[in-house]
């Protein structure tokens, strides 16, 4: 059991490594639209969408790269005592607060498939001049979520092992760039 968790984490952070790498990509484009959309306006040919375009290029961005966020433990975090804490006390605490964040990942995971299913079904289009299809970017957010909840399931698996005193050893950790 120990060696198919292990084997989960390393795929999971392999996974949402190259998800993470992709992600920040779509900075560039979420850019090279801006720059488009202001070149448009200065000659005097404005388009429709390319505003709604980057705030789709850019809710990509954040949804798709949630989980390689994660992995880095690069997210925002409150260290009032949590430095001079032990590493185990440490590994407890993110334990308990990461079943809090798997919870609320559930819900939004739930709610994601439902209002996915929708825009699919119903041919849901954004009330804007535009009016692009939801869909696209609904599948997007859905398995954005879906990705951070796998991430967020190996770090509990992670913390609960640090917690026990038998630390996993991942070949893949964030840090290595030779993934």
């Amino acid at each position: 059991m120990y060696n198919a968790i292990q084997a989960y984490i390393r795929f999971i952070y392999k996974f949402n490594r190259g998800m993470g790498v992709i992600a920040m990509y779509l900075v560039l484009i979420m850019m090279g639209i801006l720059l488009f959309s202001s070149i448009s306006k200065s000659v005097g040919s404005p388009q429709i969408w390319v505003i709604e375009m980057a705030q789709f290029t850019m809710a990509a961005y954040y949804l798709l790269g949630g989980g390689y966020s994660m992995q880095m433990d690069s997210h925002v975090r409150m260290d009032v005592f949590y430095g001079n804490w032990s590493a185990k006390r440490q590994a407890i605490t993110d334990a308990f607060t990461v079943l809090c964040l798997i919870t609320y990942l559930i819900m939004l995971f739930y709610g994601a498939v439902s209002s996915t299913a929708y825009a699919i079904e119903y041919g849901q289009k954004n009330y804007s001049s535009w009016r692009p299809p939801l869909a696209p970017v609904k599948i997007l957010m859905t398995t954005g979520i879906f990705l951070m909840l796998l991430q967020v399931l190996a770090t509990f698996a992670q913390n609960v092992a640090e917690a026990m005193g038998k630390p996993f050893k991942i070949e893949c950790h964030p840090e290595d760039s030779s993934i």
